[in-house]
């Protein structure tokens, strides 16, 4: 199976091939990318220094443009399609239908990719992807099990490609309005789910809040470490309990179950993780890249250390083992 790889910048692209990435997926810095963070992301020069040092290297570089298109302004996304295909980009990774439909017509022979934001999840929807714009390959969502995606995979005429280590949704990807509320701003049309524009950080008494816009998400007393706030991810009073409402601040971490991801038909496991910096993709993507090869008791104590680099320090199987229905 590939290794699939994160990219925030340039420096994070070379460590994730240098560490053993089959493939790195990346965008560029506007809002075509839901990724779209200050200080993140890639020119249109940077990128095609990246994709060169990649292809030099054997690595493959696959490109986002996971938001959806804004009526009116689709030309941004259609820019950034033909700028990133004739850069060389080896896959596209597109959410929109829309955009799909361009990128098939325009750019027949580029490889396109169903993003996770697709929320594509039964083998209909897929099947439907796969004729209408020759998908290749489709990121399942974080929310089905290891059995369902089995039952997908013999059903579907794409490539699978799934998540198994860094940040979890909890909600279905490319569905989700939640920060929206709060800041205005569409993760899935601008790109930003909580934006630092709307973070702020305030001192009351001993404890340290969290807001995000004009809400309290967060209070975090002395000695605990404050997280980012995003409204999935806040502590409320809810009736009598205090307590986090959606998900709690945990990573996934399914490389246990890489074995049977495999039997299940499963081309490609993805590293979630854009947004971290350079020394954890290398961390993170050297270690992943010796457990796929390792067997599973050695591949035990390489992923034991991996618990320190997820979101507090605690880690879930997330869906892959759900046993309720």
């Amino acid at each position: 199976m590939e290794l699939i790889c994160p990219a925030g910048t340039p420096a994070a692209f070379r460590e994730a091939v240098d560490a053993g990435a089959d493939a790195v997926y990346c965008g560029f810095r506007d809002e075509t990318n839901a990724r779209n963070f200050p200080g993140l992301n890639f020119s249109r020069e940077e990128l095609r220094e990246a994709i060169a040092y990649a292809h030099a290297r054997g690595v493959e570089t696959f490109v986002a443009l996971n938001t959806f298109m804004r009526a009116g302004d689709e030309e941004i996304w259609y820019r950034a399609a033909a700028d990133a295909v004739a850069l060389g980009a080896d896959a596209l990774i597109l959410a929109d239908f829309g955009l799909m439909a361009h990128v098939a017509e325009r750019y027949p022979e580029q490889r396109l990719h169903v993003s996770v934001q697709a929320s594509a999840s039964n083998p209909e929807a897929i099947g439907f992807l796969v004729e209408a714009f020759n998908a290749k390959r489709v990121v399942l969502p974080r929310t089905l099990t290891v059995a369902d995606i089995a039952r997908i995979g013999k059903r579907i005429p794409c490539e699978m490609e799934v998540f198994v280590f860094g940040g979890l949704c909890v909600m279905a990807e490319g569905r989700c309005s939640l920060s929206s509320y709060a800041t205005g701003k569409s993760p899935n049309m601008n790109g930003v789910c909580s934006p630092a524009s709307h973070v702020h950080y305030r001192k009351d008494g001993r404890d340290m809040v969290s807001e995000l816009g004009d809400f309290t998400i967060n209070r975090f007393p002395a000695g605990e470490a404050a997280g980012y706030p995003t409204l999935c991810k806040g502590r409320f009073d809810i009736a009598d309990s205090h307590a986090y409402a959606f998900e709690d601040p945990v990573s996934l971490d399914a490389m246990g179950e890489i074995d049977a991801l495999r039997a299940a038909g499963v081309s490609a496991l993805k590293i979630e993780g854009r947004q971290r910096g350079k020394a954890y993709v290398a961390d993170v993507v050297s270690t992943l890249r010796k457990a796929l090869d390792a067997t599973p008791a050695e591949r035990e104590r390489l992923l034991a250390r991996m618990h320190g680099m997820s979101e507090g320090q605690k880690t879930t199987t997330g869906a892959y083992e759900k046993r309720w229905r």
